[in-house]
């Protein structure tokens, strides 16, 4: 869309539409379609009755995406194997570690969990700092009504356990030494940085070979690597790039991007969950960048 006076207020607001449709959704090609379609619907707004453009933006984003995720949840429950998030690239460090926190794959699965309206209220309010005014506007509902939305989804997601924040030189660290194991297959050293209960998931969509259930385990999570990823990766090229705020091994065969893999980490610093991304039509948005900056 053209910059021009009447696209200003959504080119400003575009980038934080793009952080909340993506976080909702957890797929980034679905939240360009959203902001997309929220940016023919502004052009098409009397601007003359909008007082305050972000807000109104913020509101047709929130009702397209829940339109969207009803979709996608139909979708899911037919869907092959393991769902995750469309990777995202995050390299540029972020002011609020809440921010960088509301963007991890592990965090995207647990809002997987909340129904529609309390992810929306949730994201709304404790991410994007929405008053519960203007949520309840957004959501057409009242304010008492948004902030039991909001404490149902704070005591879901408490629920799940808590995300360790893990220093970069850490995943590194751990990013490398499972690089040896796949160029090796001794995964000796690997096992000295697995948490006991450790899964691991893979999503490939039905597209491509991947698992079709979560490893749970470090003896499951030890074979495979040894067994299968060392066989199946070898000859690839392996680089490290910052995805959803994780440090990712990134596995590329003719210069193309086959599969990600990043890690979470419990408070000991062990690996608790091990991601890999497989499924083809999620690859295409590795080079494209998340925003994540709150409503002004």
């Amino acid at each position: 869309m053209p910059t021009n006076l009447a696209s200003a207020p959504f080119e400003t607001a575009r980038p934080m539409l793009m952080g909340l449709a993506y976080r909702m959704l957890g797929s980034y090609s679905d939240a360009e379609d959203v902001v997309q379609d929220v940016a023919v619907q502004w052009m098409k707004a009397d601007h003359r009755t909008i007082d305050v453009p972000a807000a109104w933006l913020t509101t047709v984003c929130t009702r397209k995406a829940l339109d969207v995720l009803k979709s996608a949840q139909r979708r899911r429950e037919e869907y092959i194997g393991p769902w995750l998030p469309e990777p995202v690239h995050t390299q540029t460090p972020e002011s609020s570690l809440l921010l960088a926190e509301s963007v991890t794959t592990a965090f995207l699965l647990v809002l997987e969990r909340l129904a529609p309206k309390e992810r929306a209220a949730y994201l709304l309010h404790d991410v994007f700092a929405m008053s519960y005014k203007d949520i309840a506007a957004c959501l057409e509902s009242s304010e008492a009504g948004c902030r039991k939305l909001i404490s149902r989804a704070r005591a879901n997601i408490a629920k799940t356990g808590t995300h360790y924040s893990t220093p970069l030189a850490r995943q590194n660290e751990l990013l490398a030494i499972f690089q040896s194991a796949l160029e090796t297959g001794s995964v000796e050293e690997l096992a000295e940085h697995l948490a006991d209960d450790v899964c691991m998931t893979s999503d490939g969509g039905g597209k491509v070979s991947a698992l079709l259930r979560t490893l749970e385990g470090a003896s499951e999570v030890l074979t495979f690597t040894r067994h299968i990823l060392s066989s199946a990766w070898p000859k690839s090229e392996l680089s490290v790039a910052q995805f959803n705020a994780a440090q990712t091994l990134i596995v590329r065969r003719n210069g193309l991007a086959e599969s990600s893999v990043s890690f979470t980490f419990n408070e000991a610093g062990k690996v608790n969950h091990v991601f890999i991304m497989r499924n083809p039509e999620k690859m295409t948005a590795l080079h494209q960048d998340a925003a994540h900056k709150p409503i002004s």
